[in-house]
C-alpha cells in the first residue's frame, strides 16, 4: 500500500534507520534536526500532486525525530517541513512553509523547475525493492593490475551507431554490446562514472538555457540520476537499469567506480534554494563563518561539515548503499580535501571519516580515490592520504605536458613523475599505485585539444571566456585549432601517441578520459560542465581507429609486461642513460634544455628480458646508443618506419620507443 488517506495517527516507530523504511505493518520515518522545534510529515497523492495530510514527528530520539505510519508501505510519497527559528545570524533558516525533500530518499517524485521566487519542490517516495543480481560478483582487479577509464554516461554513447536508439546516453547503453565491445578492445578494467547521484541545473544555467552536464550539483544522495534512464523518470525501472549496468559490466571484467560529491550540495550559497539540508537544520549540516555565512571550500556555494556525526553519518549510509544495493565497487571523491577537514578547519589524515571508512567492514573491498585538494586554506594535499587510498595526482599531469609539449621541465622530474612520484606517496610507505596517473580529464583540453590549442575557447559557457583553466601547459603545434596542413596533424598525430604511451607505461595507476583514444575535440572548450550537447558527446562518425588500435596495445603490454612494477622497492632495478649511453651526473638530472633520457629495465627476478624506454622530447631527431644485447621493438610512438636495431636507435622528434632484449 502507497497512499495513506488523511487522517492517520502516528505511532513512535524508531530512531533507526535514517529516512523511510518498510516495516512491519507501516513504515517508520526518521529524520535528524538538532535545532528544530518540530518536524512535519507531509503526505501526498501517488504523483505527488496533492497534499493529503501534515502530521508531527512527536516522538525525538536525541537529535532524531520519527515515527511509525501504520499500514503503509512501499509507494508512499512524501515531503518534510521543519519549524524553527528564522535566524540568519545564528545559522538558523527554519521555513515551515519549505517543502524539504528528505536527506535519506531513495526516489523523488517530480521534475525539478526553477520559478520564481523559488523552485519546484521534490517529494520521496518510500522504495523497497530487490533486484536478482544472478550470481554477481566484483572483478575485484588490484590496484596494480588497473587501468581506468574515466566516462560520462551520457557523452559515451548518445551519438553511438551501434547502441540501439533508445538506449544511446542511458546506463542502458554503457553497458551495450557495442560500448562492452570497445571496453574490452581497449582493455580497460574499470570505468569511473562522472557523477550519476541525483543533481539539479543550477538556477544560472537555467536561465541562460544550459544545463548541468557534468552533474557535481548533488541533491539526491541515494537516487540515481532520472536522465539517464531509458525512461527518463526516477523509479524501480531506473534503479534496475543501473543495476543491470553494473551486471553487465562485472560479467565483462569490468569495475564500476562512482565519481561522489560530498565535499557540497546543490543549495549552494546563502542566497541559494532552501532544498533540503538547509532547512532541516542548517547550522549542522553546513560549514559556517561568524555563524551566518558558508564556508566556501568547494567554490559552489557551500561546504558540508563531516566533522558532525550525523552529516557523517549520512555520507557514510550513502557509500554503503551504493556498495550493497548497487554493486558498485569503488569510489573517486571530488574535492576530497574537505572530507578530511576538522572542527577546527584543518586537514586530518586521521579525521573521523577516513577512520570509519577504515574500519567498515561493508566498505572494506571499495575502491577510494581522492581528488586531493579543495579550494580553502591549506587545502592542496596531494600525497597526505592514509592508506588504501589512490590520489588523482596533478604532478603527473602537468609534468608529462610540458616534458612533451614543450614547457619548462628536467629530466629529474620527468623520471620521478614515471616512476609513480615517490617523493610524494612512498615516504608513508604507500604503495606505488596510490599515484592514479593521467594527462587530460574530465577538466580541461581533451587529449587532440591539448596539442590543438594554446587557448581556452569556452564563449559557449556564456561568461564572456573567463571560466576554465587559463595555465594548460598546451600546444597548438603551430596552429590554433582546426587545420588541414599536413604537417601540423602529424605532429598533433605523434604527441598524442606519445602521451598516451608514456601514461600508460608509467609506474602508478593509469587513467585515461573517454575519447582520448578516438581523438574527440570539444572544440578548444577546456571547462564544458554546461553543454550536453555535440561538443562533450563522442563522435564516433570520426574515431581515430588507428588511435584506438595504438591505445588497446599499449594496455595490453602494459598487463603483459609491467614495464615499472615493484621499482619502489627494489624488485625491479633502473639503469638511466643518456643518449651517448652514459650514466647522468647531477647536472643532467637538472639540466632545463637537453633532455633525451633512456632507462633499461631488470625485471624482477629475471623472469623476463630487459626493456629499455627510450625518450626524446625534442624538435629533432635524436640518436641513441643501446646496451649490449639484441633488442626487438615493440613499440615506436612516431608511428615511423622502424630504425634498423644494431648499436644504436634513431629516435623521430617528440617520440619515445620501448625496446626488449632478446636471448
Amino acid at each position: 500500500m502507497g497512499t495513506v488517506m488523511a487522517p492517520v495517527a502516528l505511532m513512535p516507530g524508531t530512531p533507526w534507520p535514517m529516512g523511510a523504511t518498510v516495516v512491519a505493518q507501516g513504515v517508520n520515518i526518521a529524520v535528524f534536526s538538532a535545532h528544530a522545534t518540530a518536524i512535519e510529515l507531509c503526505l501526498y497523492n501517488d504523483d505527488g500532486s496533492e497534499e493529503l495530510a501534515r502530521l508531527p514527528l512527536e516522538a525525538r530520539s536525541g537529535d532524531v525525530w520519527h515515527g511509525h505510519v501504520p499500514g503503509a508501505g512501499a509507494g508512499l510519497v512524501y515531503g518534510l517541513r521543519a519549524h524553527g527559528p528564522w535566524q540568519p545570524q545564528q545559522g538558523h533558516r527554519f521555513d515551515a512553509r519549505k517543502l524539504l525533500l528528505d536527506p535519506y530518499a531513495r526516489e523523488a517524485v517530480g521534475r525539478f523547475e526553477w520559478s520564481e521566487p523559488d523552485a519546484t519542490a521534490l517529494k520521496a517516495r518510500v522504495v523497497h525493492d530487490s533486484f536478482d543480481w544472478q550470481g554477481d560478483a566484483p572483478p575485484a582487479t588490484p590496484w596494480s593490475d588497473s587501468v581506468l577509464y574515466e566516462v560520462h554516461v551520457r557523452g559515451f554513447s548518445k551519438l553511438h551507431p551501434g547502441v540501439p536508439e533508445a538506449q544511446r546516453g542511458t546506463f542502458a547503453g554503457l553497458a551495450s554490446d557495442a560500448a562492452l565491445a570497445h571496453f574490452q578492445r581497449l582493455g580497460i578494467t574499470a570505468l569511473n562514472l562522472l557523477p550519476v547521484q541525483r543533481f539539479i541545473d543550477e538556477q544560472r544555467l537555467a536561465r541562460m538555457g544550459l544545463r548541468n552536464y557534468w552533474g557535481y550539483n548533488t541533491l539526491g544522495f541515494f537516487c540515481p540520476e532520472p536522465r539517464y534512464g531509458m525512461t527518463g523518470n526516477d523509479g524501480r525501472a531506473l534503479r534496475d537499469e543501473f543495476r543491470r549496468m553494473v551486471q553487465r559490466l562485472h560479467a565483462a571484467g569490468i569495475e564500476v567506480i562512482l565519481d561522489v560529491v560530498y565535499n557540497h550540495t546543490a543549495e549552494t550559497d546563502e542566497f541559494g534554494p532552501t532544498l533540503s539540508w538547509r532547512g532541516l537544520d542548517n547550522a549542522s549540516w553546513y560549514r559556517l563563518v561568524d555563524g551566518q555565512r558558508y564556508q566556501n571550500h568547494s567554490g559552489c556555494g557551500n561546504t558540508l561539515d563531516l566533522s558532525h556525526p550525523r552529516v557523517l553519518q549520512m555520507v557514510l549510509d550513502s557509500l554503503r548503499y551504493w556498495v550493497q544495493q548497487m554493486h558498485v565497487d569503488g569510489f573517486r571523491f571530488d574535492l576530497a580535501a574537505v572530507l578530511g577537514r576538522t572542527r577546527d578547519g584543518g586537514f586530518d589524515r586521521q579525521a573521523a571519516f577516513f577512520a570509519c571508512i577504515a574500519q567498515d567492514p561493508v566498505l572494506a573491498g571499495a575502491k577510494l580515490i581522492a581528488e586531493p585538494w579543495d579550494i580553502g586554506p591549506g587545502g592542496y594535499q596531494l600525497g597526505q592520504f592514509p592508506q588504501r587510498w589512490v590520489e588523482w595526482n596533478d604532478r603527473y599531469r602537468d609534468t608529462m605536458r610540458a616534458w612533451w609539449l614543450g614547457a619548462d621541465c628536467t629530466r629529474g622530474e620527468f623520471a620521478r613523475r614515471l616512476c609513480a612520484s615517490s617523493d610524494l606517496f612512498q615516504q608513508r610507505a604507500r604503495a606505488p599505485s596510490a599515484s592514479l596517473n593521467y594527462i587530460v580529464s574530465h577538466d580541461g583540453f581533451t587529449l587532440r585539444d591539448l596539442v590543438s590549442y594554446d587557448l581556452r575557447h569556452n564563449q559557449a559557457n556564456g561568461e564572456d571566456n573567463r571560466d576554465g583553466h587559463g595555465h594548460n601547459l598546451s600546444w597548438n603545434c603551430g596552429f590554433e585549432g582546426p587545420t588541414d596542413d599536413p604537417r601540423v596533424l602529424a605532429l598533433r598525430a605523434r604527441l598524442q601517441r606519445a602521451l598516451l604511451a608514456t601514461l600508460l607505461l608509467s609506474q602508478g595507476t593509469p587513467m585515461l578520459a573517454a575519447g582520448d583514444e578516438l581523438g574527440h575535440s570539444q572544440g578548444g572548450n577546456n571547462n564544458p560542465y554546461c553543454q550536453d550537447n555535440a561538443t562533450t558527446w563522442i563522435d564516433w562518425s570520426i574515431a581515430d581507429e588507428a588511435l584506438t588500435d595504438f591505445c588497446a596495445r599499449l594496455i595490453a603490454l602494459r598487463r603483459h609486461l609491467q614495464p615499472l612494477a615493484d621499482v619502489w622497492h627494489g624488485e625491479t632495478h633502473l639503469r638511466w642513460q643518456l643518449p651517448d649511453g652514459g650514466a647522468l651526473s647531477h647536472a643532467d638530472w637538472h639540466d632545463h634544455a637537453r633532455r633525451g633520457i633512456g632507462v633499461c629495465i631488470d625485471p624482477p627476478g629475471r623472469t623476463a628480458q630487459p626493456l629499455l624506454v627510450l625518450f626524446n622530447p625534442g624538435d629533432d631527431q635524436l640518436e641513441f646508443r643501446l646496451p649490449a644485447g639484441r633488442w626487438q621493438l615493440l613499440v615506436d610512438s612516431s608511428a615511423e618506419a622502424p630504425t634498423p636495431l644494431n648499436e644504436a636507435c634513431v629516435l623521430q622528434a617528440r617520440s619515445l620507443v620501448l625496446l626488449q632484449q632478446q636471448d
